[in-house]
C-alpha cells in the first residue's frame, strides 16, 4: 500500500519525526510531498528554506521511500495524475479538507482513497512556530530586541 503524507518541513523537528512514522505505519512505501515555495508564501509567508533544501532534508529520513516537491495550484492533482496512493495521511493541523471532503473530491477524479488524520505530538517544541518563537523569545533575552 502506497501512503501520501504532505507539508511544509522547513525546519525538520520531532514532530516531523512523528508524522513521517505515523504515516509510514498505514502501508509500506511512504511518499512524501513537500510544498513548494510559491505554496508556502501564499500559505505561511516567506520560506527560510528553498523547495530543492526541504525535499533533500526529508528525503533522508528514515520512513520515507520518496519525495516529490509539490506544484502551484491544485495538490489533488499531483496525487492522482503521478502518485496514485491507496491512503493519505493528513497531519493534525492540516485542516484544508475534512477526511471525508478528501476522499469524495479523490472519488469523483477515479482515485478511491483512505483518508486518515494523523494525532498531534505531545511535546513543548513539537512545531516549527514554537521552535521560531523559542529562539527568538531567547535571542531577545539575551540581545535585547534588535
Amino acid at each position: 500500500m502506497k501512503v501520501v503524507a504532505t507539508g511544509v518541513f522547513d525546519i525538520i523537528h520531532s514532530g516531523h519525526a512523528h508524522f513521517l512514522n505515523a504515516a509510514k505505519e498505514h502501508g509500506e512505501e511512504l511518499v512524501v510531498i513537500v510544498a513548494n515555495d510559491d505554496t508556502v508564501r501564499r500559505m505561511k509567508g516567506e520560506p527560510i528554506l528553498s523547495d530543492e533544501r526541504r525535499a533533500e532534508m526529508v528525503s533522508h529520513l528514515k520512513p520515507v521511500d520518496h519525495v516529490v516537491i509539490g506544484r502551484t495550484g491544485n495538490m489533488l492533482d499531483i496525487i492522482v495524475e503521478e502518485i496514485r496512493p491507496n491512503v493519505i495521511a493528513l497531519g493534525y493541523d492540516q485542516r484544508l479538507f475534512s477526511t471525508a471532503e478528501l476522499e469524495s473530491k479523490l472519488l469523483e477524479r477515479g482515485l478511491d482513497v483512505k483518508v486518515v488524520r494523523l494525532h498531534e505530538m505531545e511535546q513543548d517544541l513539537a512545531g516549527s512556530r514554537k521552535i521560531i518563537s523559542k529562539i527568538m523569545k531567547i535571542y531577545r533575552e539575551k540581545y535585547g530586541s534588535e
